[in-house]
């Protein structure tokens, strides 16, 4: 007993193994993701070929803007933009959700799902509001876009992304 106190008097001791806690390490790719991320920035939201999606996850604090920019002809995402306040987890899947909606239509984008993203970025269950917020980014951009588009057009009819969207 007394050698134990001296050991931790001098901090010589080790901890014992009820008290270690494992260090947590993200993986290489949310770092990579936090570190140089991807389409960051944004676009004039008045422009009508531009979606805004802005979500927040009032629990942890985490805010997530997600911008689109689509061409109208085509139907197809051709840029996207991200601003995040929030943690690393939040950073890396809004540049992921930004990078895998470039190119795609937006029928396709809506298919993207927040556990895609997270095993993507091999997210912890606490971090999974973090791919969730990306989803709802993405849902609420395209919305934005056809809400925009439809205000436009005298038709009024609600496009097949857009019904998607609300679904």
């Amino acid at each position: 007993m007394l050698r134990l106190a001296a050991k931790r008097f001098l901090g010589t001791a080790t901890p014992s193994a009820a008290v270690r806690v494992p260090p947590r390490f993200y993986h290489e790719r949310v770092v990579d993701h936090y570190n140089n991320p991807r389409n960051v920035g944004s676009f004039d939201k008045t422009d009508p070929t531009v979606g805004t999606g802005l979500v927040g996850a009032p629990a942890c604090g985490d805010v997530m803007k997600l911008q689109i920019k689509v061409d109208e002809s085509t139907g197809k995402i051709v840029d996207a933009r991200f601003k995040t306040f929030g943690c690393g987890s939040a950073i890396a899947s809004s540049s992921v959700a930004t990078e895998w909606v470039k190119g795609k239509q937006m029928e396709e984008v809506l298919s993207i799902r927040n556990t895609e993203i997270a095993k993507h970025l091999s997210l912890p269950p606490v971090k999974l509001h973090c791919s969730m917020l990306a989803e709802d980014a993405i849902k609420a951009a395209v919305k934005d876009y056809e809400a925009k588009r439809a205000k436009a057009s005298p038709s009024g009819e609600a496009t097949a992304a857009e019904k998607a969207a609300t679904a």
